[in-house]
């Protein structure tokens, strides 16, 4: 069901031949993303690129971000950004309410500027943007609900207070969003499964894209000793750092390595922020690993090419929590772009994605995955092979080539015996003219 006719789709969308015949040629479509800036978020724009270079017009309305993707609006590859200030959450529920609801009161002023569309393309969390979109779908565009996150699971692992009356809030509007959607694209067979069960969606409804580093952008570099600081070994996590990334789960192995396992031989590097960041810097100090972990924020792409490329050894810490166990980690993938092993905890998703790229640790176990990455310290060859592993499954059965043919077949089914919104504006206005 995922397959679309005509020629593979390379990494690079522009690359594409078929582009111009496309079926997309002479539509619209808008992108709403409310949790990150674009092209920031890597997804979405992989997702623009293909769209555009497949014949699509089409706009995204986002947050500014705090240091890049400032600008109110950019044209990006032909990719019309229109973003709107937004301050994140703060202060528990009162904060939320005040972040959504300026979000969609900017998302709804500029999805007027930008007006007609075929398709509305939402990316959740959170799952209110079914609101903007039902707005377009009454103005004849096609609702497509971009599944990032299972919020409902996300709440449960994220803030811990149980199924209660905000857990049953986050589920009416899963529900809601599931019941606008014309399309649901989902990021794995996992989400795949509760858009068909807890969803209601029909199977030819739902598509698989899944998420996957453009490897034409991004791959390794040559190794730069200095950036291990004097050892012979670089740790290293890329990610968020929220209350359920599992951070502190990988600063406490770090502590068993060196202090029950007695392995002083490697600096660690944590790149990427979040609202737990301050609180891990914290727990570094608390755990005496000041001299041998490094927090570096987020930083360039072209700089963390450079410490992954260095890396020996990379961490997925994600503890097994009802969102992590089914989600899959954009990490973890771009890991194995770069040909690094990984120590994981044994996840669902996880090892669909990974394979034999990781070696995972049981039950949340941080002395078990502690001795997982003195395993690998110590075996250069099982860390060239599991590398090895990684990125032949990124350029093969995980690939974005996949990804994108899914993409624009759920493209084509959402907008399938539909005239573009153009070609309808001209049809209105004739009919106008004769009367």
């Amino acid at each position: 069901m995922w397959a679309l006719s005509g020629n593979a789709l390379s990494n690079d969308p522009t690359d594409d031949p078929s582009a111009a015949t496309a079926p997309g040629a002479g539509r619209r479509a808008l992108v709403l993303v409310e949790n990150l800036s674009v092209p920031f978020d890597r997804r979405v724009w992989q997702e623009c690129r293909t769209l555009h270079a497949a014949g699509w017009e089409v706009h995204v309305i986002c947050p500014r971000g705090a240091k890049r993707d400032t600008e109110p609006e950019a044209v990006i590859e032909g990719i019309r950004i229109h973003r709107y200030p937004l301050r994140a959450a703060t202060g528990g529920p009162a904060g939320y309410l005040r972040e959504y609801g300026a979000a969609l009161w900017h998302t709804a002023r500029l999805a007027r500027k930008v007006g007609p569309v075929d398709v509305v393309h939402a990316c959740n969390p959170p799952d209110l943007l079914f609101l903007p979109a039902l707005w377009l779908k009454r103005r004849g565009a096609r609702f497509v609900f971009d599944q990032h996150d299972l919020v409902p699971e996300l709440y449960l692992s994220r803030f811990g207070r149980g199924k209660d009356l905000l857990y049953r809030a986050v589920c009416a509007l899963e529900r809601r969003t599931y019941r606008a959607a014309d399309i649901v694209i989902a990021t794995n067979e996992s989400y795949r499964d509760v858009a068909l069960s807890r969803g209601g969606k029909k199977p030819d409804a739902v598509f698989v894209v899944r998420s996957a580093p453009d490897t034409e952008r991004f791959h390794p570099v040559p190794p730069e000793p200095e950036l291990k600081h004097g050892k012979p070994h670089l740790l290293c996590y890329l990610g968020v750092m929220g209350p359920q990334d599992g951070v502190d789960y990988a600063l406490r192995a770090l502590a068993h390595l060196k202090d029950e396992l007695g392995r002083t031989d490697w600096h660690a590097v944590f790149v990427g922020s979040g609202d737990a960041y301050e609180a891990m810097v914290e727990l570094t100090r608390q755990l005496g690993l000041d001299d041998h972990v490094e927090f570096t924020g987020r930083i360039p792409d072209a700089d963390l090419v450079r410490h992954l490329s260095t890396a020996d050894v990379c961490l997925s810490p994600d503890p097994c929590n009802p969102l992590n166990d089914v989600s899959t980690m954009n990490k973890v993938l771009e890991y194995m772009v770069m040909g690094r092993p990984i120590v994981s905890f044994d996840l669902k998703e996880a090892r669909v994605s990974a394979g034999d790229a990781a070696v995972y640790a049981p039950d949340d176990d941080e002395s078990a995955f502690a001795r997982h990455i003195v395993r690998l310290l110590d075996d250069p060859e099982e860390r060239s092979r599991m590398g090895k592993s990684g990125q032949e499954r990124i350029n093969g059965p995980l690939s974005w080539r996949n990804s994108q043919r899914a993409l624009l077949a759920a493209y084509t089914a959402a907008v399938r015996h539909r005239p573009p919104v153009a070609t309808a504006r001209k049809r209105r206005g004739a009919a106008r003219h004769d009367r």
